[in-house]
């Protein structure tokens, strides 16, 4: 019963780093790709190492893998949102069915919203 929880646990992972990898390839720009793999990889590498706590069962382990697994979910949105914000800086183009920019409008005020067209 015990490696069924592992075993369960490894393949949510294993199928959020896979949900990951699709986002890479299937969402239009960069921005969303940031946002897809983001979340999606975080929640894999969250599943992993909850499986490898489990695994050990030892406190040493399983202590050092919570601050593992607080540290990932710390940083690895405010990395992508920096990330983000300098590709918004540097000109990386917003896909072009794109209605709102939300970082151009509170730079450089609300002349930088597109708004939706009415068909």
């Amino acid at each position: 019963m015990f490696e069924f929880w592992v075993a369960g646990l490894l393949s949510i992972g294993a199928l959020f780093a896979v949900i990951a990898a699709v986002g890479i390839l299937r969402m239009p720009d960069f921005y969303m790709r940031i946002s897809a793999t983001t979340k999606a990889s975080t929640l894999g590498a969250t599943f992993i190492l909850a499986a490898t706590a489990l695994y050990f069962d030892d406190a040493a382990v399983t202590g050092k893998i919570i601050a593992i697994i607080v540290f990932v979910i710390l940083t690895t949105p405010v990395a992508a949102h920096m990330i983000g914000r300098a590709a918004h800086r540097s000109g990386v183009p917003l896909w072009k069915e794109s209605i709102r920019d939300d970082l151009a409008a509170a730079e450089h005020g609300p002349t930088a919203i597109k708004e939706p067209e009415e068909s």
